[in-house]
């Protein structure tokens, strides 16, 4: 019997790509390029299964494509606002993802970027590297404090509640979120969390806003001009949620502006092309979506790739269906 035949967009882990070469037909991008909208195209023209990553755009054009052989989409991250669903779903098409797996990496990011932000530390380490530093003195970059401070979280979900508890139980943040549906009390009650029935109602009263919701449609531009008036001048805006959650030019404008003290960014509109406006500003802190980038993380996700793969091929229930 024929194995399935099975594609790779990106470069995974070696040991998952070397599970896949047992268990499949499979085609490796070797030189790791981006694949434009003709490769994925012919992708889902030639492949039992297509394994793309979140920087692969699948919209309708490329779902919708004539003698389509592709059964499943195994998307390499959470997140999947890079697929059309409703083209898939309409076209049969499965698509999973990897949740789980990134939640404590993803929030070390989000602190991590916190901290940078908050204390000027990708401002100071460019000052070291250009010899622009003329010693320590008291008023020299002057910065804001973490410990006791209080933490905004746009969503609660599995990578928010992980950041909730480095935030509060390392470094004695007070904790304030906003769902739109009520969170599980006993989590809550651990992190002495207090919810906010809306975000006008959070974004005032919190010294740092890290954004944990999805992407898409009801998420885009969340944080626009008028939202970010809300926030505190003395504030911070962490995002490692979706790049589209946070509206890039109203967002530049307010740190011009000194209207927000500072931001750290892991994900950006349009990513990797990020707004050259960003670039020029001092208080921003930018990292390359790298989130869920350790080793056993990203092994991880390529095993979850590998789990619903399996169960597809077998014909039971997949774990991670999206559609």
């Amino acid at each position: 019997m024929n194995k399935p035949k099975v594609l790779i967009t990106r470069r995974w882990p070696a040991t998952v790509e070397a599970k896949l070469n047992t268990l499949y037909d499979v085609t490796l991008n070797d030189d790791d390029h981006s694949f434009s909208i003709d490769e994925l195209k012919t992708a889902l023209q030639n492949y039992d299964a297509v394994c793309p990553s979140v920087c692969d755009l699948l919209p309708a054009e490329v779902i919708n494509v004539n003698d389509r052989r592709c059964k499943i989409l195994g998307n390499f991250g959470v997140g999947f606002n890079h697929i059309d669903i409703q083209a898939a779903k309409q076209q049969g098409i499965i698509v999973t993802n990897t949740p789980g797996v990134l939640t404590e990496s993803t929030a070390d990011i989000a602190m991590t970027l916190l901290l940078m932000t908050a204390r000027r530390g990708a401002e100071g380490d460019r000052l070291v590297r250009a010899g622009q530093w003329s010693g320590w003195c008291p008023t020299h970059m002057m910065s804001s404090d973490v410990t006791g401070a209080t933490l905004g979280l746009v969503g609660f979900g599995r990578i928010a509640q992980a950041m909730a508890r480095k935030a509060h139980h390392g470094f004695g943040m007070k904790i304030l979120f906003f769902k739109p549906t009520l969170a599980e009390t006993a989590i809550v009650e651990n992190l002495q969390a207090v919810r906010c029935e809306t975000l006008e109602e959070l974004l005032p009263q919190c010294d740092y806003i890290s954004l944990h919701c999805p992407g898409g449609v009801e998420t885009r531009h969340l944080m626009n001009d008028a939202t970010l008036n809300l926030m505190r001048p003395t504030a911070h805006l962490i995002n490692t949620a979706r790049g589209d959650v946070v509206d890039s030019k109203a967002l530049i404008k307010a740190l011009q502006e000194k209207r927000i003290a500072g931001a750290g960014l892991d994900v950006y509109e349009g990513e990797p092309a990020i707004d050259s406006g960003f670039l020029r500003l001092e208080n921003v802190a930018l990292l390359p979506h790298l989130g869920s980038a350790t080793i056993a993380t990203r092994t991880a996700m390529g095993e979850k790739v590998l789990a619903n793969l399996a169960v597809f091929f077998a014909g039971h229930a997949l774990p991670d269906r999206v559609v």
